[in-house]
Formats: structure tokens, sequence, C-alpha cells
């Protein structure tokens, strides 16, 4: 057995660690990945050059990744089972993209889904400069544009992409890299780059939410979609915003590695994986609301589906009830989004008669009907105003 300094006594327990020792390597090997199979069946003597293999734990980021073994087995660290050191180098591999300003959640969430795959997952930038990431985290980049290798998967996160998008290097190195890759995966607002790359000309795209009419001039004819957490089109592959980069890896993983290992994956990150992809943020009723602007307060709840949202506000400003109701009446009427008729607005008072009540009526750009109620009370708390809003799509009859 051939060793460097073994660490593995003093690493410390982690999620990883309890999952991978004792009873968790029991069942590990029991349910071993077809690549980890073959890698027990092979002998201990390539047939090419008859040298002797040279085993490694499967990857599992303890310092035991390090260790080289001469016979097949169980790490004697993690309890993971050991691999032919060529099948682990044969891992598919996934080049992550970084920049100054991008989404945490883009490219850790999809990174922690490749990694749990059993995919090598490295990152590169433009220079060798710390990034900043969105919330001020600095990150060094595995590689620089100059040196980084071919990679299986290109991931390109979102987030703050302006810079990106007018790097003429960032957009040089996405075009060049998206030429030797399988696949290409952008999450959130990362779709800006690849169509800045002229990747998404002629296809249709999704990003996230607030941003996903603005792709059809991206590029040259894109078709935006709204309704999908990501859309396939074959080697590209667009999500929606943020966690929608999760459930994508997950999907692409059952697309090259079979919905076992992606089912596995899922289980073992403790993630509800739904490889039907159901809940699309851009697609909910709120789609057909106004932004609402010119009020100060607090949302108190909010939530809904695709067919029905209801919100309740706090609001201190308009600071009477005649005005926010006048200002949201106006908003109703000249600013709803998605609206293929006119928004027809009543207002009423209240059945209390201390606030003022609203009800509006519209046919969406898809000619389906809408009714929408709000009601603004005073709150218990002098100067401010609750709003309780509900719109619901009518259902056919």
């Amino acid at each position: 057995m051939k060793h460097e300094k073994n660490p593995i006594s003093s690493t410390p327990l982690t999620r990883r660690r309890f999952m991978k020792t004792d009873a968790g390597a029991v069942v590990a090997a029991s349910f071993l990945p077809a690549v980890t199979r073959e890698a027990f069946a092979l002998c201990e003597y390539s047939d090419a050059d008859r040298t002797p293999l040279v085993y490694v734990c499967t990857p599992c980021g303890l310092d035991c990744d390090k260790l080289e073994f001469d016979k097949p087995g169980n790490c004697p660290g993690c309890g993971m089972p050991l691999i032919a050191k060529s099948v682990a180098d044969s891992r598919p591999t996934v080049a992550i993209l970084l920049f100054d300003r991008v989404e945490i959640i883009d490219f850790a969430g999809p990174w922690e889904v490749f990694g749990g795959a059993g995919y090598k997952v490295f990152t590169v930038s433009e220079k060798t400069d710390p990034i900043k990431a969105v919330y001020g985290q600095r990150i060094l980049a595995d590689y620089i544009f100059e040196n980084s290798p071919r990679a299986d998967v290109l991931l390109v996160p979102g987030g703050g992409v302006s810079g990106a998008v007018n790097n003429a290097n960032v957009i040089r190195w996405v075009q060049n890299s998206a030429k030797n890759s399988t696949y290409v995966m952008s999450v959130c607002t990362g779709a800006f780059i690849l169509a800045k790359a002229g990747l998404l000309d002629g296809l249709s795209a999704t990003t996230v939410r607030h941003a996903i009419e603005n792709l059809a001039t991206a590029g040259r004819n894109i078709k935006p979609v709204h309704d999908k957490r990501y859309v396939d089109n074959g080697k590209i592959i667009t999500t929606a915003g943020l966690s929608s980069g999760i459930d994508c890896a997950f999907y692409l993983v059952s697309k090259m590695k079979g919905l076992g290992t992606a089912q596995e994956t899922a289980l073992g990150l403790e993630y509800n994986w739904d490889p039907q992809s159901r809940f699309a943020r851009a697609a909910c009723a709120d789609r057909y609301l106004p932004q609402f602007t010119g009020f100060e307060g607090e949302t108190l709840s909010v939530g809904g589906d695709t067919e029905r949202w209801n919100l309740q506000v706090m609001i201190s400003k308009p600071a009477s009830v005649a005005e926010i109701v006048e200002l949201a009446r106006k908003q109703l009427t000249s600013n709803t989004p998605h609206a293929g008729s006119p928004v027809e607005v009543i207002t009423r008072h209240a059945r209390s008669g201390e606030g003022s009540e609203i009800a509006w009526n519209f046919k969406d750009d898809e000619n389906r009907r809408w009714n929408g109620e709000a009601a603004v009370h005073p709150a218990d708390e002098t100067g401010k105003f609750v709003m309780t809003l509900s719109l619901t799509r009518e259902t056919a009859r």
C-alpha cells in the first residue's frame, strides 16, 4: 500500500464522513454505480502494459482523496470503495465560469449535485485574482482562460452579469469552450452570457423570472419561456433563476448517467428532487400583477400558484385609505402585465365602513379571464394600513 502522510485519524466527523463510514459504507458497496462496479472487475494489471494498477478513494472531499493504494477494497479513511485511478481520471468533468458578482447558489448548488454524482468539477476565471461574488465572498478559481482544460459540461452561472456580457475575453472563452463541450448549461442570468456568445440564437430559453422578457432581444430569434424550470435544446440547456440550477443539474446527471444515479444523488443530498420539474416561478399568477410602486411598508404574507395569488401587506405610505386605493387602481388599470384586454376596476366602500375595496377583471394574453379583489383597512398600529389582495383565474365551465 502506498501512502502519503495519513491524516485520517484527525479527520472530523462531517455529514459526508458519517454517510460513507460503517453502515453507510456497506449500503454504498451494495449499490455501486456501473463505473465503480467496472473498476472492481479490473484485474490488478492493465492488459496494455502489464503495469500495476493504482487505486484511489472514490472522491469524498476528505484528505483520503490524496492517498493511493496497490489493491482494491474499501478506503480505510471514509469507507468508500477504491477504484482504479484510470477510471477515476475518466469521470465526467464540469467547468464552471466565475466572474465578479457571480451568484453563489447558481454554481454552488449544481456543483454539489455534480460532485455528489462523481463528476470532477473545476472553476475557471479570466485572471488569477480572487473573484468577488454577489454577496462579497472571495473565491479563487482553479484555472484561468489560458490554461483551462476541456470539460464535458460547461456551466455558466448568473448574478451581476453585465461586466461578463461586455467582456470580449469572457465571451470568446465561452464560445471556444462550448465548441469542445458535450453540454452547455446556464443558470439564471447566465443565459445572457450565452446569448451574447451567439449560443441561444434560434433557440427557446429561460432565465430568472424578472429578466425573461429581455431574452428576446439578447440575441437573434430567441424564444423566451416562462413556464419551464429549465429548457433543454439538446446540447444547450438554460435554467430559470437561482435554485433552478440544482434541479437542472439533477436532470443533466440523469441524462448523462441515468435516472437512478440522479435519484441516488438527490437522496444522498437529502433533496426532494422532482424529475418532472413542475414548479416554475415565472409561471405563478403574480405575473399578472403590477409591480405596485410608490408604496412603503412590509409584506405580511405572500404566495400562490399558477391559478391564484394572495398577498397581504402593511402599508405606511400613502398615509390614507383613499390614497392607497387610488394608487393601486391606477397601476392595475395601466400597468397590469400580460393583459390581453382592458383592466376594468370597480371601487366601493368596505362593508365594515372603515376602509375601501376594489375589484377588477381582465383577460390575459392567452384569452383567460382573471378576477381580482383587494381591501384596505386601518391597522391596529396608528398611521398604518393593511391591504389584502387576491387574484384568481376563472376555470372553464
